[in-house]
């Protein structure tokens, strides 16, 4: 195999394993670059050591020492997420979360991702669409559920006499992580702010979570999505007054890769369609 050919053997094979952007010139262990953070944060800073009183001149009293300079203080592990909780809480409009998140800075991902993807659909829905993170199609429109996955998403909801403009449908996070990876704990900490305050903004009547990375979060559960499938749960936040209908169901892009799977999806998606046709609204 010639090196023309060994290149291009290793360039599809990178292609094939999710791998289609280059984000740097050297590898970067990223979790060892958190924690180093995250233990840095954690020390102490020193103690200034305070500057010596000169001794008063014979002839004339000597000038007062200048203070030394205060130390800037560290900040705490997790202050990215105490920042997106700040911000979110004060959003009054979905208009001003969405310029909030555009306009934050405390989350990595922003650095590699094209384009902030946030939400499509109706803010007055009655269902909310909950998915993962954006893909690589989603990240070049700017918009949630537009790649393969989302093309089966709307078949799924014309199954049950849905479309884009009877739903709101967003993600965990609103950023692509680089390679089509699962996020990391701390991302969809620090994101999850932004997508409760879209919640509780948009208050709908029933929250479908697809995958089991939003299922887990939202309803704050161990269980895969294989056992929280099929469920419904009551969610709400502190500031909510009452709680939404929750349930989950399996991501579109995992039926693409196990259509057996949509004999569980279409009992769910018959669920739903009686929960919104009966009107039933959470405890």
């Amino acid at each position: 195999m010639s090196g023309d050919q060994a290149i291009r053997a290793l360039l599809e094979w990178y292609t094939l394993a999710g791998v289609d952007q280059a984000i740097g010139h050297a590898p970067r262990d990223r979790y060892r670059e958190a924690a180093d953070a995250l233990a840095a944060a954690a020390e102490p800073p020193p103690t200034p050591v305070p500057a010596p009183t000169p001794e008063p001149a014979v002839t004339r009293e000597a000038a007062p020492a200048s203070p030394p300079p205060p130390t800037a203080p560290l900040l705490p592990p997790g202050d990215a997420t105490w920042s997106a909780q700040e911000i979110a809480a004060a959003c009054t409009s979905l208009d001003q979360l969405v310029a909030a998140v555009r306009a934050f800075d405390g989350c990595a991902l922003k650095r590699t991702a094209t384009n902030t993807v946030i939400g499509d659909g109706n803010p007055q829905a009655a269902l909310m669409i909950v998915g993962e993170a954006p893909g690589a199609e989603e990240d070049r429109q700017g918009l949630p559920f537009v790649g393969p996955a989302g093309r089966l998403l709307d078949r799924m909801l014309a199954a049950i006499g849905l479309d884009r403009s009877a739903v709101y449908i967003t993600n965990m996070l609103p950023w692509r992580p680089p390679g089509n990876r699962s996020p990391t704990a701390e991302e969809l900490a620090i994101c999850q702010p932004f997508l409760e305050r879209q919640i509780e903004l948009i208050a709908p009547r029933i929250l479908v979570l697809v995958g089991g990375i939003a299922a887990k979060a939202l309803l704050n559960r161990r269980e895969g999505i294989t056992r929280l499938r099929g469920q419904w749960f009551p969610f709400a936040t502190p500031r909510m007054e009452g709680t939404i209908q929750a349930t989950a169901t399996f991501h579109p892009a995992y039926l693409l890769r196990t259509p057996s799977a949509k004999r569980e999806v279409w009992r769910d998606l018959l669920d739903i369609e009686d929960k919104m046709k009966s009107g039933e609204t959470a405890p």
